[in-house]
């Protein structure tokens, strides 16, 4: 079958769909279904691409961690160079367990509590993307009681229409993050009095997916502007973040070359002396990563065909919660007639639909297909729903493949749970 994806990490041999040189029928053999597989190379392909595109700008690629957050992806990535973009005290954790050096860190997100913004000013980062007044009292207080300043960039809210999933749009006025370009001079003037921050940066992230170059380019001219404007008033910035949101191929989409990107914005940058700083996520993973899943029943009524596989919405949330497209196909195709079916899971909902009205190889039960393109958002919005145990994750380099995180138990379901006093059995 033709994939839809645009990458040479997968493809069939002999018949049979691989993950680099291994054929995935015998990961699902060895670690079983469902089961995440992701390609090493395609992500060391990405993040080189990325890097690459910016020529002598060399930007730092900070790597988003809530794209993906296992261990074995983000250390991969780190030990190629990358810094990484965090959003939680969680992530945080993760980035340091994964090996990146704290100064490579970019922290955003508009709720961190205190807890999450001490531990950061204790570990180091490179900056807080700080997305309200209220947050810039709170650091700068943290930061006097431990001795510290804090450097901060502003994220601000550039109000470009980004034309993507309503859902992944970040950088409208109406959303919640950052500020408007109004407040911002206000903010680093503020910043300038607050004795516990020091401002280097400034921010945008204008949504995800975002298949359009105009989006990005109206957003930096605005931040290029803010730049200047700040520069006049004394206040030099080191950091322009263009955050992350370059979209990829879900279904035969055409998205514009990292390259393209800095040929168009290069122009707006060339008489700044500041570093660049992207924040992709999605770009590096999405295509680096299929869920592999096994059919378990065919089922035919009077006006549809399903095939019901067993990975269902708590373990791809995407469909549902985005109406995303994932192609789906065998991996070991059947010369024979096609059926147009519904792929389903297991879950108790309706929305419980992996793709709807597919044209696919009629297959029997106990087949594999592969979720292609759910390296990102995939894993890391998996849930427990039902009581399902979520997936193992395996990583794939060259011939050789490791299981980077286990099948999750009936025991690991109930960890941390404890009876009160009078329901238990005396």
């Amino acid at each position: 079958m033709k994939l839809e994806i645009n990458s040479d990490s997968w493809n069939y041999r002999d018949g049979v769909l691989c993950c680099e040189d291994v054929p995935l029928n015998l990961i699902a053999d060895k670690a079983g279904t469902p089961v995440y597989i992701y390609s090493y190379q395609h992500l060391i392909d990405r993040f080189r691409e990325t890097k690459r595109g910016w020529g002598r700008r060399k930007p730092l690629v900070c790597f988003s961690l809530k794209s993906n957050s296992s261990l074995g992806v983000a250390a991969a990535l780190i030990a190629e160079g990358a810094g990484v973009d965090v959003v939680s005290g969680g992530e945080l954790f993760r980035a340091i367990k994964a090996g990146a050096s704290p100064d490579t860190i970019v922290y955003a997100g508009v709720g961190k509590t205190a807890r999450e913004i001490s531990e950061a000013l204790r570990i180091g980062i490179l900056f807080f993307t700080v997305e309200s007044v209220p947050e810039l009292h709170q650091i700068n207080r943290i930061a006097l009681e431990m001795g510290k300043t804090a450097p901060v960039a502003l994220r601000v809210t550039p109000d470009v229409d980004p034309q993507t999933h309503k859902y992944i749009t970040t950088g409208k006025a109406e959303n919640k993050f950052g500020l408007d370009p109004e407040a911002a001079l206000d903010f680093y003037r503020l910043c300038r009095d607050f004795p516990g921050i020091n401002p280097v940066g400034i921010q945008m992230h204008i949504g995800s997916q975002i298949l359009l170059i105009g989006p990005y380019r109206e957003g930096a001219e605005r931040l290029v502007g803010m730049i200047r404007l700040l520069k006049k008033e004394g206040i030099h910035l080191k950091y322009l973040d263009i955050g992350g949101g370059m979209g990829v191929s879900y279904k035969g989409e055409s998205p514009p070359a990292i390259s393209e990107y800095a040929e168009v914005l290069e122009p707006l940058l060339k008489e700044l002396r500041i570093k660049i700083i992207l924040e992709p996520g999605r770009f590096i993973t999405a295509n680096a990563g299929v869920l592999l899943t096994s059919i378990l029943y065919l089922k035919k009524k009077a006006k549809k065909n399903f095939i019901i596989i067993d990975s269902a919405m708590n373990d791809l949330i995407r469909p549902a919660l985005y109406q995303a497209y994932h192609q789906i196909v065998p991996v070991s195709p059947r010369d024979k007639r096609k059926i147009k079916a519904d792929v389903v899971g297991p879950v108790c909902e309706t929305g419980d639909l992996l793709g709807a009205s597919r044209l696919i190889p009629e297959p029997y039960a106990g087949d594999l297909m592969a979720i292609m393109s759910a390296g990102a958002y995939g894993y890391v919005m998996s849930s427990n729903y039902n009581s399902r145990p979520r997936p193992a994750e395996v990583m794939v380099k060259g011939d050789r493949y490791w299981v980077i995180r286990r099948r999750e138990t009936y025991k690991d379901l109930i960890r941390g749970e404890k009876l009160p006093d009078f329901l238990r059995k005396k």
